[in-house]
Parts: C-alpha cells; sequence; structure tokens
C-alpha cells in the first residue's frame, strides 16, 4: 500500500492504495465521485475524463498515486453552491445528452476546451472533444452546448 494525499473538489483526502489502482477506481470506490464513469477501460471513450490541476485526463489511465499531492476536479466538483456549471447548464438547455454515460466526461473536456480557447470554431470544438465518444447524439447538440457555454464566456 502507497500513502496518498489528494485534494479532490476542494477537499484533502489522506489515503493508503495499492500502487496500481487507477484513478477512476479511487475516485468511484474510495471517495464514492461515481459521477466519473468506467466507459471502455481502455482510455478511448473519454467517459472518465476529469480534472488534475485544471488539465483534463481520462483517470482509467492515471494512477492514484500520480494524482498524490495534487488537485482532481470531478464533475461533482463543477457545480457551485447548488448552480449548475455554466457548461452543465448549456448541455441541459440544448438537449445534448440522451443516455448520459458520456455526458460527465464530455463536459470535462468541454470545460478544458473553453478554458484553452474561449471561442472556438466549430471545427476546433470538434477536434478538441474527439478523444470523448457519444454513442448516441451525433455530436450535433453537443457542439451547440459548447458553442452557447463559449458565449456565455465561460471560465473554469
Amino acid at each position: 500500500m502507497t500513502r496518498i494525499q489528494v485534494t479532490v473538489d476542494g477537499v484533502s483526502y489522506s489515503d493508503d492504495v495499492e500502487p496500481r489502482t487507477l484513478l477512476v477506481q479511487y475516485l468511484r470506490e474510495s471517495l464514492g465521485k461515481t459521477g466519473t464513469v468506467v466507459g471502455c477501460d481502455t482510455s478511448n471513450c473519454g467517459a472518465c475524463t476529469v480534472h488534475l490541476d485544471g488539465v483534463s485526463v481520462k483517470s482509467c489511465n492515471v494512477l492514484a498515486v500520480q494524482a498524490d499531492g495534487h488537485e482532481v476536479t470531478t464533475i461533482e466538483g463543477l457545480a457551485t453552491d447548488g448552480e449548475l456549471h455554466p457548461v452543465q447548464q448549456a448541455f441541459h438547455e440544448c438537449h445534448a445528452l440522451q443516455c448520459g454515460y458520456c455526458t460527465p466526461g464530455m463536459i470535462m473536456q468541454a470545460v478544458d476546451l473553453l478554458n484553452d480557447n474561449p471561442d472556438p470554431s466549430e471545427q476546433e470544438i470538434r477536434e478538441g472533444l474527439e478523444g470523448n465518444l457519444c454513442r448516441c447524439t451525433g455530436y450535433h447538440n453537443i457542439v451547440k452546448a459548447v458553442q452557447q457555454a463559449a458565449k456565455a464566456g465561460v471560465t473554469s
């Protein structure tokens, strides 16, 4: 076992973990952050996307020990004071989900995209989300939601 200290959604945790524990497993099984979902276990789908020190990562591709001393933000950490994050709100308003399985990772990737490029073109949005797969929507409303959030001036 290895002792890690990590801040998740603004709360500090200190836990013993097996060195082979994936960050997604730690978040879900140890901390109960079940909004971070396991989609493929191969880093292809992006459903498990979280922010590590403000940058999106696929948490099925990161070991929990690699997060030691760092800050993780999950989909549960985006909303503040009971208010949805503007990207979450835009996804809701634009009907940018169907089954919802990809939605947490898609939103986390979209937030990172908008932090890097606050006014992306449709093509830049599509390219920025290409590591996150949706099997339901065809992406049209997802792109529309990111465009709406960009127009609202989303940061962090």
